[in-house]
Order: C-alpha cells, then sequence, then structure tokens
C-alpha cells in the first residue's frame, strides 16, 4: 500500500532526478567549441618589440590551448583570432606607491588584445576587446634577470583567462 509519505518522497526523488542532467553538464556545452588558435603580433613587433613579438605570439598560442582546456578541440571548431594590439611594461616594478595623495600612479603591467572567433567561411561570429591590467610586481623580484619575461607570462596568462571568460568557459 502508499502511503503519503512514498508518494511523496518519490515525487522528490523524481524531481531531483530530472535536474540532473542540467546540473551535470560539460563545459564543452556552455562554450562554443574552438578548432584552431591564431595569434597576430605584427603591431607589437612594429611598435618594437621585434623578434620578442614572435615569442609572445608563441606563449600566448600556448597559453590559451592550455586554458580553453575542453573547449579546444584542434580541427573541430570555430578559429579563435587573437589581435595583439599593444603591450606595456611598467619602468618601475618595485612598489607603486598609491593609496598616498602625492604617492603617484601605480606600476600596472597592460597586455590589449582584440579576439574574433571566425567561422568556417571566415564570417565573424563573436568579437570583443581584452585589456588585462596586471601588477608589475607578478613577475616576482625586480632584480632577477627574467623578470620581464616572468611579467609578460603573467600578462599572456592573464589574457587568456578573460578570453576564456568571454568565451563562455
Amino acid at each position: 500500500m502508499t502511503t503519503r509519505r512514498n508518494l511523496l518522497s518519490l515525487g522528490l526523488s523524481g524531481a531531483a532526478l530530472a535536474l540532473v542532467p542540467l546540473h551535470a553538464r560539460d563545459a564543452q556545452a556552455q562554450g562554443r567549441a574552438i578548432g584552431a588558435i591564431r595569434v597576430d603580433t605584427t603591431r607589437i613587433a612594429a611598435q618594437g618589440w621585434g623578434e620578442n613579438a614572435q615569442l609572445i605570439r608563441v606563449a600566448m598560442e600556448r597559453q590559451l590551448a592550455t586554458t580553453l582546456g575542453p573547449l579546444y578541440r584542434r580541427g573541430a571548431g570555430a578559429t579563435l583570432l587573437v589581435t595583439v594590439k599593444g603591450v606595456w611594461l611598467s619602468s618601475y616594478a618595485g612598489g607603486s606607491g598609491g593609496g598616498k595623495p602625492s604617492g603617484g600612479g601605480g606600476s600596472n603591467d597592460n597586455f590589449d588584445s582584440d579576439v574574433a572567433v571566425l567561422g568556417p567561411r571566415g564570417q565573424v561570429l563573436q568579437s570583443f576587446p581584452v585589456l588585462s591590467v596586471v601588477d608589475a610586481s607578478s613577475g616576482g623580484a625586480w632584480y632577477r634577470p627574467d623578470v620581464d619575461q616572468r611579467r609578460v607570462a603573467a600578462l599572456i596568462e592573464n589574457n587568456a583567462l578573460w578570453i576564456k571568460r568571454y568565451l563562455g568557459g
């Protein structure tokens, strides 16, 4: 014999089971699949970054592939085109003096990019700008010989995280 208590518990169990597929969605279903990653650094090469522009391009492509995780499936989706418009490193990474009325500005590094998601025929499916601002101390101790490389790496990682967020990942 079915009691009210059994009927109520069956109803609640059924409702909970109906919600499981919605809760267990994979990140792939939430964001657009990216099948190729292209990074254009010609603009910063012309701004004086020279050979470092190529290093930034390679590092950004690798970071995006890692950061996008399951959203990135080589050959199976749209093309992500990132155009790096500017990279600025603050001249002093040892502290900012910000917060004091006469302390001057902060010491932030910036990474400016435009992002476009291209369809199979080159049509723009989505586009957005990304400006990453990271404290200049993100590279660690200012006296280390590779401090600038680590600061650029921190900017690239931050920019890639914002791109993933805008893509819905």
